[in-house]
């Protein structure tokens, strides 16, 4: 069978269907994104500029590491460099996904934008033929979630806060399930077996720089875990 016989067997992806299956996050951001509007508006940062940080970051560690600097009048260097050192991760996302992306560059660029923990790991959840079809609904429905929990949570503002406290925690729980159903599709062990002994050594050796020094820890474990694969070929 030929290739275009085999892509034409496939459907047509849908904006319902792209709904569907990001739903899971959807679940997760809006909980955590209002989280984010709430602790800002507690912080008396304008709804805008909260609004605005949303819309160009879109980044839950980040834009919770940047709420005491903004309220305090950070400089923008300074914001600048802890949102790409908590956001460094996000290059080796695009990696596996690079033959998935949209022929467009605008398109791509915008898809990369929004590969996050939680789209990064709904996209290597679908087949391959699915990815390049989905990849561009699925990003603006992610980023779509986190700016309208931002717009509830900084309408509601403090409210909302002594309702229901610990909003913020919904992003983590996210994480988790998401973590779950991906290892339940790939059956792959070593990513946890790298990841949680990262977590407990930066724990023990950097608590002050707990994200930053499990993921330098996890970077060196996956590259010892890739040329040890290597070699053993």
């Amino acid at each position: 069978m030929s290739q275009t016989t085999t892509q034409n067997a496939i459907p047509p992806s849908t904006w319902r269907e792209a709904f569907k299956i990001s739903m899971p996050v959807a679940m997760g951001y809006l909980p955590a994104a209002m989280a984010f509007g709430v602790l800002s508006s507690t912080a008396n940062i304008p709804d805008w500029i909260s609004i605005f940080i949303s819309i160009v970051v879109f980044s839950g560690a980040a834009q919770y590491a940047a709420v005491q600097p903004v309220a305090t009048g950070a400089s923008i260097l300074d914001l600048a460099i802890n949102t790409f050192a908590i956001n460094l991760r996000h290059i080796f996302y695009a990696l596996p996904l690079m033959d998935s992306l949209p022929e467009s560059k605008l398109k791509r660029t915008y898809c990369l934008f929004c590969l996050t923990d939680e789209a990064f790991s709904l996209m290597t959840t679908l087949p391959k033929e699915k990815q390049k079809s989905l990849f561009l609904k699925i990003s603006t429905l992610v980023h779509s979630y986190w700016v309208i929990g931002t717009i509830l949570g900084v309408l509601a503002g403090h409210q909302l806060g002594k309702l229901i406290p610990n909003l913020e925690f919904a992003l983590t729980c996210l994480f988790v399930i998401l973590w779950y159903e991906q290892w339940q599709q790939k059956k792959v062990y070593f990513p946890a077996l790298i990841a949680i002994p990262a977590f407990l050594f930066a724990y023990l050796l950097f608590p002050k720089i707990l994200l930053i020094g499990a993921l330098t820890i996890a970077i060196i474990g996956i590259m010892i875990h890739y040329f040890s694969f290597k070699r053993a070929e």
